[in-house]
């Protein structure tokens, strides 16, 4: 059952999972998820340590690889991981445990991945070089980077960015280093 929804999931929009995978079948997709050791991490904090995602992911299981996703233009982190482990068990307890707990400050989404060309799926593709839901964002998250690149293009032409969200900001990539 719980297959089901996370397939359901990964075949949902055009625009994510099936662009990844345009060289391979849905069902070949499937296999490798149902047997893949691999699992997403989503809404992570920009700020978010890969000692910290190491630290959260080892509670379910022996973590054999941790891929940060990076903005492919910055090359710095923008809010996605893939964590690797040894055995489908402890990928599947993961899945079941970890999937909207709090790191860092923030809930993340955890759900199946299908282990595949994660060297080059690990840069965002949004438009800004980040995650295409980044591009879009319009509040102000300081944890993912302040406003989204749409809203902030709007501020900065308009000149609307408060001084005091520039100093917020500031202040909390401090706090994170």
């Amino acid at each position: 059952k719980n297959k089901t929804r996370h397939m359901a999931y990964l075949y949902r929009e055009k625009s994510t999972a099936t662009y990844k995978f345009k060289d391979y079948k849905p069902e070949e997709v499937q296999r490798l998820t149902e047997c893949s050791t691999t699992v997403y991490v989503g809404n992570l904090s920009f700020y978010t340590t890969e000692e910290q995602i190491w630290e959260l992911f080892s509670k379910c299981g022996e973590v054999k690889k941790i891929t940060i996703g990076l903005n492919h233009t910055t090359r710095t982190p923008c809010g996605f991981c893939f964590v690797e482990y040894y055995t489908r068990a402890c990928a599947s307890d993961c899945v079941k445990w970890l999937n909207n707990t709090k790191l860092d400050e923030r809930i993340v989404r955890i759900d199946w991945d299908v282990g595949i060309d994660i060297e080059k799926r690990k840069f965002g593709r949004g438009k800004s070089g980040g995650q295409v839901r980044d591009d879009y964002r319009t509040d102000y998250d300081p944890g993912r980077g302040g406003y989204g690149a749409q809203k902030l293009a709007e501020l900065n032409k308009d000149g609307k960015r408060t001084r005091e969200e520039e100093e917020e900001e500031e202040e909390h990539k401090k706090q994170r280093t």
